[in-house]
């Protein structure tokens, strides 16, 4: 049997999804993608869950695809079908994940950060996308980082392939932080902290209200908005945050409250 290559730990309400495929920089092999999907389905459907962190050990958070399964494979027989699948995982969860990045970033690992709600990189992070220098297109990911990229930066980077470093990704909107590595930690324990803070169901509801088209419907988009509004104010959720608050005292679902 093949050594597991993401592990998956449950502590205190936070989800820790780890790739540990150090020899091959991290790189998404099957086996990689198959147990990473794995783990995020259970992780979204564990009522225990309530924040999520993808982190890596090794010095490479995720060196992008793996380059000597896809050589020699027609357009096909990639085998990658899984990841769009797990981009669209990462993206549509109900709940908030944090991507944690003590390393570099590649390609398909670019996809995996911007997938993620919140990215947390140590200042010696350094990301690329390396597509058009090998010959290929950064067309699967594209959809959850075009999102995230300033739109001249996109062109910028995704043309030339140039490498850059976090406090750049930070400027562009690619990450939202940039720390030092003795800091990464905290850091990212304080943004866990604050997203558990959080009502499940309007956490849920904050991140499909943030994906949504608002089209040219201005008018139509606020009132399915007022209605939303309407919907939580009066939920079991939304009135016990209004008590707590008014007692000052942390809400039911705070670990602690």
């Amino acid at each position: 049997m093949d050594d597991e290559l993401v592990h998956l730990e449950v502590a205190g309400g936070t989800a820790t999804i780890t790739l540990d495929s150090p020899r091959n920089r991290n790189a998404l092999s099957a086996q990689l993608r198959r147990e990473l999907s794995a783990h995020l389905d259970a992780v979204l459907v564990d009522d225990a869950v309530r924040v999520v962190v993808l982190t890596h050990t090794g010095p490479v958070f995720c060196s992008g695809m793996d380059l000597r399964e896809s050589r020699g494979a027609g357009a096909g027989d990639q085998g990658v079908n899984e990841f769009p699948r797990i981009l669209a995982t990462l993206w549509y969860a109900d709940k908030p994940v944090i991507a944690r990045l003590a390393g570099p970033a590649r390609a398909g690992g670019v996809g995996l950060v911007s997938a993620c709600d919140i990215a947390i990189a140590a200042r010696e992070a350094t990301f690329a996308f390396t597509e058009v220098r090998i010959g290929v297109v950064p067309a699967v990911i594209s959809s959850t980082v075009l999102p995230r990229l300033l739109p001249r930066a996109a062109h910028e980077l995704m043309l030339t392939g140039e490498t850059f470093d976090a406090d750049r990704a930070a400027a562009v909107g690619l990450v939202n932080v940039a720390v030092d590595a003795d800091a990464l930690d905290a850091e990212v324990a304080r943004y866990v902290d604050m997203l558990a803070r959080g009502g499940p169901r309007a956490l849920a509801a904050t991140k499909a209200l943030l994906r949504r088209d608002r089209g040219e419907h201005l008018q139509q988009d606020l009132e399915a908005m007022l209605e939303l509004s309407a919907e939580f104010f009066a939920s079991e959720e939304g009135q016990e945050g209004m008590t707590a608050f008014a007692e000052k005292r942390a809400p039911s679902w705070v670990p602690g409250g």
